[in-house]
């Protein structure tokens, strides 16, 4: 099942932060973000849970905005986890509307959403 959000393609002047803190707009994680056309993705891949039953999927951006900073970086699920929690830019890039410090989901989430979505067979099928 997956649930359209109502926050997609916000702007770095959107992002609440506590304490007045401000994302840089030159931050190369908003730079990226602000290039990759979020909505069209998110609505293809909205396609892919016709079902109005079962748990609620990730938003694309969350899920795949984390596998491109793990891709980065090279992190363990669990240091991804880690680094997203403690990193406003990084919550940012993956289409938070603000800074959270607890951790958005957990290993088992990433392992899931690699399988499901970008395992593929020897042959290239999935």
């Amino acid at each position: 099942m997956y649930r359209p959000i109502d926050w997609l393609q916000h702007s770095f002047l959107d992002f609440n932060q506590p304490m007045g803190l401000h994302i840089n707009p030159d931050n190369r994680w908003v730079k990226l973000a602000d290039r990759i056309p979020w909505d069209e993705f998110e609505a293809k891949y909205a396609r892919l849970f016709p079902s109005g039953t079962g748990n609620v999927a990730k938003p694309l951006r969350m899920a795949l905005g984390a596998l491109i900073i793990q891709t980065r970086f090279q992190y363990s699920d669990r240091e991804l986890i880690d680094q997203i929690a403690e990193n406003p830019y990084l919550q940012y890039f993956i289409g938070l509307p603000g800074f959270q410090e607890e951790a958005l989901f957990d290993a088992s989430t990433l392992v899931l959403f690699r399988k499901t979505h970008f395992s593929r067979d020897a042959d290239g099928s999935k």
